[in-house]
């Protein structure tokens, strides 16, 4: 298993990122254009902007949107922060011995160990990669 990098922070925040991620973030993997095959993302979402940005400045990677709020009377105003491809793995193999739940645990692990194994350049393939793989 390679290590790409390793984000430069403490293990306190690492573990703290990966907190957040087992109560408030998902790891999947999912298609971002029609043509490509599932890619890893891992996403944060939360009416906390602070929190988010904390988070996007520490790794030094991702993106932060604003989702739309329909009843701001009602609701607070939410934001996610999202992570792709090797940035994702990257980030996975820096918390994932942090990670408590046992379903993200595993997720992280497989995404890790197999992704690049199965998978060429960020989940495009040209048309021979297409019929080697199917």
């Amino acid at each position: 298993m390679p290590i790409y990098y390793i984000i430069k922070t403490t293990n306190t925040e690492k573990a703290y990122i990966a907190g957040i991620i087992d109560g408030e973030g998902s790891i999947v993997l999912t298609r971002f254009h029609k043509n490509q095959y599932h890619s890893p993302c891992i996403s944060i979402s939360s009416t906390d902007l602070e929190l988010l940005e904390w988070i996007k400045n520490t790794i030094k990677s991702g993106k932060i949107t604003t989702k739309k709020n329909y009843n701001k009377e009602r609701h607070k105003n939410s934001y996610t922060y999202t992570i792709i491809y090797d940035e994702a793995i990257q980030l996975l193999q820096n918390i994932e011995p942090y990670l408590v739940i046992e379903k993200k645990k595993a997720r992280a692990r497989h995404i890790i160990s197999k992704y690049k194994e199965v998978t060429l350049r960020n989940g495009r393939y040209n048309n021979e990669q297409k019929i080697a793989k199917e």
